[in-house]
């Protein structure tokens, strides 16, 4: 396994990271889902993501069982704040200094940690005054309870405006985590140059495109019994947008690219993300624990240039690129 700076900070994380997001506390029961992080741990995964509003905070409290006994200090452990949390009311939410100081704490008793390295903005919060936001990340910092702060699905403007308040308050912003994938490009036009401009990396989300670029959705097809397009939780609303027959028929056509570079599909999709130099880390999430160690085999895949183009020639026009997407992701109003 492969590590990767993170930013312009000093921290390393494996280039492959284990994350929960529609598995632990939902999809997958407890003993699978330990099988599984400590597959991870065999393959030689360090980092691992949650968040608190993963399955209602109960996927954060299986993680931190499941690395019970392990050394703290070789790991990385990230997790989020701003979507709701608890019954939801008006401040279970967002990322308010009230709901951030309640939520960093909740999440280390359930992590079973003191801190954790890096505490993600989940969204940007438009109905707190950013200045608000990043004092108390300031203050989760200085307190010790997170060693380094990120952002997801920041726009390049919020980016901007949120490492310079940073800047003033002592900190650094060091990492964005957004969807990313041979299918969903939308970071690369103004996310990526304003991350590398900030000293931020892109620790980056659905590598597999929700499992779409595995190959096993077929164009005309009904989805697999027992696949994320079926799973009812959240899962399927998450993967509709790739279920159309231009998009699955110009994936079937990826499999002669994975063949030649001796890669399954997935592999191919996770070893993809990982050229870009500005990712420090593709995430995999798994509900066996086979697949990790399959994924994990695309760590340290050099993907040639002309298989680079190939790709590109074989999605063409299905590939999402339009950098407005990333806005999108951030209600404008508190999620509750």
């Amino acid at each position: 396994m492969k590590h990767r700076f993170l930013g312009t900070s000093g921290l390393q994380i494996s280039e492959i990271a284990y994350g929960n997001w529609l598995t632990h506390g939902s999809q997958v029961e407890n003993d699978a889902a330990t099988a599984c992080v400590h597959a991870a741990l065999d393959a030689g995964i360090t980092t691992f993501d949650t968040a608190d509003v993963y399955a209602n905070t109960v996927a954060e409290q299986v993680l931190g069982d499941a690395l019970v006994g392990q050394r703290r200090e070789s790991l990385e452990i990230l997790t989020k704040v701003y979507w709701t949390t608890g019954p939801g009311g008006p401040n279970d939410s967002g990322l308010s200094r009230k709901h951030m100081m309640e939520s960093i704490n909740g999440s280390l008793r359930r992590l079973r940690t003191d801190y954790v390295d890096v505490y993600q903005a989940h969204r940007y919060d438009h109905a707190t005054p950013l200045e608000e936001t990043m004092q108390a990340f300031a203050d989760i910092v200085r307190q010790g309870k997170a060693l380094y702060i990120g952002v997801s699905e920041w726009t390049a403007d919020q980016i901007r405006a949120g490492q310079a308040l940073a800047r003033d308050l002592g900190f650094r912003l060091v990492s964005n985590q957004p969807q990313y994938s041979m299918l969903w490009r939308v970071i690369e036009g103004e996310v990526v140059p304003a991350s590398r401009e900030e000293g931020l990396s892109q620790i980056v989300f659905s590598p597999v495109g929700q499992g779409v670029l595995t190959g096993k959705y077929r164009p005309g097809a009904a989805p697999p019994a027992g696949s994320r397009a079926t799973d009812e939780k959240g899962g399927a609303k998450f993967i509709q947008r790739f279920l159309r027959d231009d998009v699955l028929e110009r994936v079937a056509r990826l499999q002669p690219v994975a063949d030649e570079l001796g890669l399954t599909m997935a592999q191919l999709a996770v070893a993809w993300v990982l050229q870009n130099e500005n990712v420090a880390a593709a995430i995999i999430g798994a509900s066996r624990p086979e697949q990790v160690a399959e994924n994990v085999k695309a760590s340290g895949v050099v993907i040639p240039a002309e298989l680079l183009a190939r790709i590109d020639e074989v999605l063409g026009d299905v590939v999402e690129r339009d950098p407005a997407r990333t806005a999108e992701s951030s209600p404008a109003t508190r999620p509750w």
